[in-house]
């Protein structure tokens, strides 16, 4: 079933047009614009160039979802097969299927809010150029990521994300940006020049590096000690993309260096690449070797999921001066391990709870990281003590509509049912409980009631900054002076309001000195309202995504067999 009828040509031609176009675009952004696209401002003309490419991709994967045959998930789908070096036998690979699918679509919808939001909110840095241009290379080698079969294509589109992410964090971050992006860069690229080891092995011992054919073989052209040898490579440089317990410690660093938008990009669509490639290679073309580590997997996982909540709950207690943005990161730490103890259980209902929160946590970290940009443009910082301050930060009172949404989205991270946060991991827990053949039991539950300890630890956490952030601190019987008890930020202007009397809603009467703070603008409704919308849709609905992701997860480890 297709929700549009479109032919396999033109299938391919969007396919193609979705992976090439932003790189093209991105060219274009560097060339000088047009006489009659200059406008006024030459700044905007190039941003409005970027929501242009962006939203051209959007609508061609909308399209191509909608044309993709729905009754056949597990079927490679709009696929492209060209002969690139005929010596190492290298192919232009294309194709989709439906674990694939949503992932591109995620990418082309963040990417393109994340091109709209800038073109009202720029960060401070460069020319707007050299932005929009490494934005756009960005989303080319992450859809790329996502649609290439073919494994040496794979190295070179996972690759191709790094150098854009680290000019993104180094020349429009903030505080401590170089040394964060330094970290993001040697961490990745370490990993990686061990992954491409992995895939070689992978591609010179079994005699191809068609993704598909290796796939449907299974693992049995390659040796059981191979495949050991090729899991821990490839699973080495996969584990610091998604990242894993203890190769996450990049990941606070960048988030907090990076600009609103990067952030966005890098929870929401770079982590996603890691987790994909455990399922998309490790799983189906080295089952043995995935077996031997799927215990020390899982058991990193678990480590990663209560660590995560650990360091968030240490870094929202009060006097602790924590950065909200590095606490929304190392919440992705213990969120990705969800992810990781799902693709360890090698089970359809502990993958499919993987691919799950892999999209529920693109949409709302990706809106977490948008509200916590915009909180610390309105306040000056994102300090959890500043922003919680006895004299009256509370969004509830000053922003309503934004404290709202910050609540809503905090709600959705720590799995509330109905919501898209509680699928994936209830599902994962469920894989753990019977994991797959050849697997301890016992060894799994163990594993499963610690992720369950740990989706408490992530409610306790979030509560408190729901609490601290949107409802304020009171402090009736403080012995502070109220300049004592004033907010003081240390990374930009002093935050409108915040000195004064207690806002409307909180402990003392409101006075002049305290004006309201700016709620949610325009444009930034227009760029957080369908990252919201899809969170309830895929809460209230998940077998919208389960029906592509469970046939094609079950072929997968099946080894090609339906």
């Amino acid at each position: 079933m297709t929700v549009i009828d479109i032919s396999p040509s033109v299938m391919q031609f969007l396919l193609a047009f979705i992976v090439v176009a932003p790189l093209l675009g991105a060219l274009a952004a560097l060339l000088p614009a047009p006489p009659g696209l200059k406008g006024k401002n030459p700044d905007q003309a190039v941003l409005r160039h970027g929501v242009t490419v962006t939203g051209a991709v959007l609508v061609a994967a909308i399209v191509l979802a909608a044309g993709f045959d729905h009754d056949h998930p597990a079927t490679m789908q709009a696929t492209t097969d060209i002969s690139w070096i005929p010596a190492l036998d290298v192919r232009i690979h294309l194709g989709i299927d439906g674990i694939s699918l949503p992932l591109l679509v995620l990418t082309a919808l963040l990417t393109f809010l994340c091109a709209l939001y800038s073109y009202f909110k720029l960060p401070a840095g460069p020319s707007p150029k050299a932005f929009v241009a490494l934005v756009l290379v960005l989303e080319s080698g992450t859809l790329a990521t996502f649609a290439v079969l073919d494994l040496l294509l794979f190295f070179l589109a996972f690759e191709m994300v790094l150098i854009p992410m680290y000019f993104l964090i180094a020349r429009w971050g903030g505080d401590q940006r170089q040394a964060a992006a330094w970290k993001f860069i040697l961490y990745t690229l370490l990993g990686s020049v061990v992954m491409l080891l992995g895939l070689l092995l992978i591609g010179l011992k079994s005699g191809t590096f068609d993704m598909v054919a290796l796939a449907t073989d299974n693992g049995r052209g390659l040796t059981t000690s191979v495949q050991v040898i090729a899991v821990l490579a490839i699973g080495l440089g996969l584990a610091v993309k998604t990242p894993m317990w203890p190769l996450h410690s990049w990941l606070p660093d960048a988030h907090t260096a990076a600009p609103t938008v990067g952030s966005v990009l890098l929870a929401g669509v770079l982590l996603k690449m890691g987790t994909y490639g455990f399922v998309r290679i490790l799983l189906p073309v080295a089952p043995d070797g995935m077996r031997t580590f799927a215990p020390y997997l899982a058991a990193f996982a678990v480590v990663g999921i209560v660590y995560g909540s650990l360091a968030c709950l240490a870094l929202a207690r009060t006097g602790a001066k924590g950065d909200l943005k590095r606490l929304i990161a190392y919440s992705s730490v213990g969120h990705m391990g969800f992810v990781l103890l799902g693709i360890a259980t090698m089970t359809p209902t502990g993958v499919n709870g993987a691919l799950f929160a892999n999209i529920a946590h693109g949409l709302i970290t990706g809106l977490l990281f948008f509200l916590v940009g915009a909180i610390k443009d309105r306040y000056g910082t994102a300090d959890l003590d500043t922003l919680a301050g006895a004299t009256g930060a509370a969004l509830y009172g000053r922003a309503p509509r934004l404290g709202a949404l910050l609540a809503f989205a905090a709600v959705a991270s720590l799995g509330l049912p109905g919501l898209a946060g509680f699928w994936g991991e209830m599902l994962t827990l469920f894989g753990a409980y019977s994991p797959a053949e050849g697997l301890s039991r016992p060894a799994f539950r163990t594993f499963m009631a610690i992720g369950a300890f740990g989706t408490l630890l992530t409610a306790a956490y979030m509560l408190i900054v729901v609490r601290r952030v949107c409802m304020g601190e009171h402090a009736p019987h403080s012995r502070l002076s109220p300049e004592e008890q004033a907010p003081q930020t240390t990374d930009g202007p002093e935050p409108s309001g915040a000195a004064g009397s207690q806002p409307s809603g909180s402990a003392g009467p409101r006075t002049a000195t305290t004006p309201q703070l700016a709620d949610i603008h325009p444009y930034e409704a227009v760029a957080w309202t369908p990252l919201a919308a899809l969170t309830v849709v895929a809460g209230l609905w998940p077998a919208v995504l389960l029906g592509l992701t469970d046939p094609a997860v079950q072929q997968l480890l099946a080894g090609g067999k339906s």
